[in-house]
């Protein structure tokens, strides 16, 4: 039987796809009549198209899911009770207005606009929108994942690769962070293609597109609006996602950030890149 997509019928989801197209406007925008950039903190920089993308999201998603709770990469309350009080809620949007910051202020295309929703702790539903690709790349768990082509207006569904033998594997790495691990990992397998590129969401939509087959982070510096969004889709079009122990991401934590890391693969590698990291870890 062929599952419907999920935009036939799944009306929160076509409102979240919206939201982040406008927020990607905004972005190309900025980027096209020219910005500074600014640093939060050393090797994290931010420009006015985070803020702007941000608040375009954030005041999208208090308009249509009165209610629920928000957490924005350029809105995180200072106050850790207060964090811990919104992570708890039922119902919690993690949004990465500008994921790949870096690239996005170097003219590299590789940055998306990600908006995911957390239900009870768990991934439900994200979309991960690319400016420079014009597409747009989402799902609801347990529903089919599809790409929206945003000049020609079509839609059609997604789905991982069958590969099962990491030699044959492309394996996706962050273009400003090659942890040993990695390094490690690729010997362990027998990897032979590695792939280099920013933003979280980019290496994950690549993923969900077949063009990739897993990815692998240390858990340096990714947060969790990083990963719900991308999480979401990844698990609709067929993939896993989980940390370096093999344990589901909580979304519900009041840590934000991802200190087990992350292993993003398209399922059938999933238990052997699982296993290669834990006899890494012992050695």
């Amino acid at each position: 039987m062929t599952t419907a997509l999920a935009t036939d019928v799944d009306r929160e989801l076509e409102e979240v796809i919206r939201i982040a197209r406008l927020a990607a406007d905004r972005v190309s925008a900025i980027q096209a009549a020219g910005f500074t950039v600014e640093l939060k903190a050393p090797g994290d920089p931010v420009t006015r198209a985070d803020r702007e993308s941000s608040e375009i999201i954030c005041a999208g998603l208090a308009r249509s899911f009165p209610g629920d709770a928000i957490v924005s990469e350029e809105a995180v309350p200072s106050s850790p009770a207060e964090v811990a009080r919104l992570v708890s809620s039922p119902r919690v949007w993690f949004v990465d207005p500008l994921d790949g910051t870096r690239e996005f202020s170097e003219g590299i295309p590789e940055f998306a606009v990600m908006i995911g929703l957390a239900v009870g702790g768990r991934p439900a539903l994200g979309a991960v929108t690319m400016p420079p690709l014009e597409v747009t790349i989402a799902g609801r768990v347990g529903a089919q994942a599809f790409i929206c082509d945003h000049a020609r207006g079509v839609r059609r569904p997604i789905s991982v690769s069958e590969v099962s033998d990491p030699r044959e594997a492309t394996l996706y790495v962050s273009r400003s962070h090659r942890p040993p691990l990695v390094e490690a990992l690729i010997e362990e397998l027998g990897i032979l293609r590695v792939v280099a590129s920013g933003s979280v969401g980019v290496k994950i939509s690549c993923l969900v597109l077949g063009q990739g087959d897993l990815y692998v982070h240390d858990g340096g510096g990714a947060k969790l609006w990083d990963t719900c969004g991308p999480e979401a889709v990844l698990t609709a079009a067929g993939g896993r996602f989980s940390d370096l122990d093999g344990a589901p991401i909580d979304y519900a934590s009041a840590d934000l950030v991802l200190r087990r890391g992350i292993v993003a693969t398209n399922g059938p590698l999933h238990d052997e890149v699982l296993s290669a990291c834990r006899k890494l870890a012992r050695a």
